[in-house]
């Protein structure tokens, strides 16, 4: 349907006339009729969809969003329904991975079953990997730790990275200032499991008991030591028992604000 249809049909649906919409957007009634109708010369504004969205209980921005898909040419309309259409099908996979804890040896099978477009996905990819942006990481004390339950590979948000082949790698959003000046807050950090961990690497540092992450520089020192070092010079370092690190993974690839 088209969104003057979308909307005549939600008003109908509350037994509202175009004179009560009218009133309550603040706009005409013959105005109103031609968006309707599909007659209109003059493609309704945010300000009028989103008062109509509020009028007519339409969730929001969901006006927003279908009249700007209208404006786009049709091949680029085309081309981002194909991708939505294929990345709804990616979340739908991905939960019922997670639902049913599928065993690794069934995922080829899933992949088949689910219609995923694997094999355009893998060439559409080919400019560089995609890594997820699981969570963000202070650079200051260690803070509680939530990877959002996401298993590896997948999030919310991704960066792509040219010329990187670990597929377990990960990226942080930075909060805090203990890593300034080389590293700001805001800036997304590309870690990598497959790194090799040398003293003085900037590193993202896991904590078993209790789950908690940092994001320092790393001294091993003796008797299973480790000091992580603030880059800013005005945070001390910190002084951790070796046994309560889960994990370190090597910091390889930045993306700062200009």
């Amino acid at each position: 349907m088209s969104l003057g249809q979308i909307i005549r049909k939600k008003r109908e649906q509350l037994h509202l006339t175009l004179d009560e919409v009218s009133a309550g957007v603040g706009f005409s009634k013959p105005y109103l009729s031609t968006i309707e109708t599909g007659k209109v010369n003059n493609p309704p504004s945010d300000e009028l969809l989103t008062k109509l969205e509020k009028t007519l209980e339409f969730e929001p921005g969901l006006l927003l969003h279908i009249a700007h898909m209208e404006a786009l040419p049709p091949d680029v309309r085309q081309g981002y329904e194909s991708a939505e259409a294929e990345n709804q099908k990616l979340r739908q996979f991905i939960k019922n991975i997670i639902h049913k804890k599928t065993n690794a040896a069934k995922l080829d099978t899933l992949l088949a079953e689910s219609e995923l477009g694997v094999e355009q996905t893998k060439a559409s990819l080919a400019a560089g990997r995609l890594v997820p942006v699981i969570n963000k990481v202070t650079a200051g004390y260690p803070s509680d730790f939530n990877d959002l339950d996401y298993p590896a590979g997948v999030a919310d948000d991704y960066v792509r990275c040219p010329d990187l082949h670990d597929v377990n790698a990960f990226a942080v959003r930075v909060v805090g200032d203990s890593m300034e000046p080389k590293f700001r807050e805001g800036d997304i950090v590309v870690f990598s499991p497959a790194a090799e961990v040398h003293n003085g690497d900037d590193c993202f540092i896991r904590f078993a008991m209790p789950h908690e992450t940092a994001f320092k520089r790393v001294f091993f020192e003796p008797s299973d030591k480790v000091r992580l070092q603030p880059r800013n010079e005005k945070y001390a370092p910190i002084i951790v028992n070796g046994k309560r690190i889960d994990g370190l993974y090597r910091a390889i690839i930045k993306y700062e604000k200009l």
